[in-house]
């Protein structure tokens, strides 16, 4: 399983790689919002942990460019923003999970665990029966 970690502080980045190598996992770390869109244009990774305050390219950023291309990779925002407001803006621009700093290790270990053992994705957003169609998106139901 391979993970991007996207973090700007680095002794933070190199504790949470050194702890989910330990865990067996393949770990690459990237320290702002273009090197992450540079990796993830060029690698495959199974989960990104993203921080939000990155230099040059916030982490929303990188997640919306993400979002438009891949939407099959897991992300797991990992960020000091603590807000119900930003959580919710995280997971509505697609991130899968949402995990505040301070966090505990094993705590993330779990996360990711969680995450990768889901293999379900909703490619269809519009559902049709005969007649009848509901976006499930926008929660529009119409007839013809």
């Amino acid at each position: 399983m391979r993970i991007l970690i996207v973090e700007d502080e680095r002794a933070l980045c190199d504790a949470i790689a050194r702890s989910l190598r330990n865990l067996a996992y393949s770990v690459d770390c990237c320290h702002d919002g273009q090197g992450a869109l540079d990796l993830l244009d060029v690698e495959a990774f199974d989960l990104v942990v993203l921080d939000l305050n990155l230099p040059r390219i916030g982490g929303m950023t990188v997640l919306r460019e993400l979002r438009k291309t891949d939407c099959e990779t897991k992300v797991l925002i990992l960020s000091a923003r603590g807000e119900v407001s930003d959580k919710v803006a995280g997971l509505d621009a697609g991130a899968n999970d949402y995990l505040t700093k301070p966090f505990h290790l094993d705590e993330l270990a779990a996360r990711i665990r969680s995450l990768t053992l889901r293999r379900f994705t909703q490619s269809d957003i519009v559902l049709t029966c005969g007649k009848l169609s509901f976006d499930t998106k926008a929660r529009i139901a119409s007839v013809d």
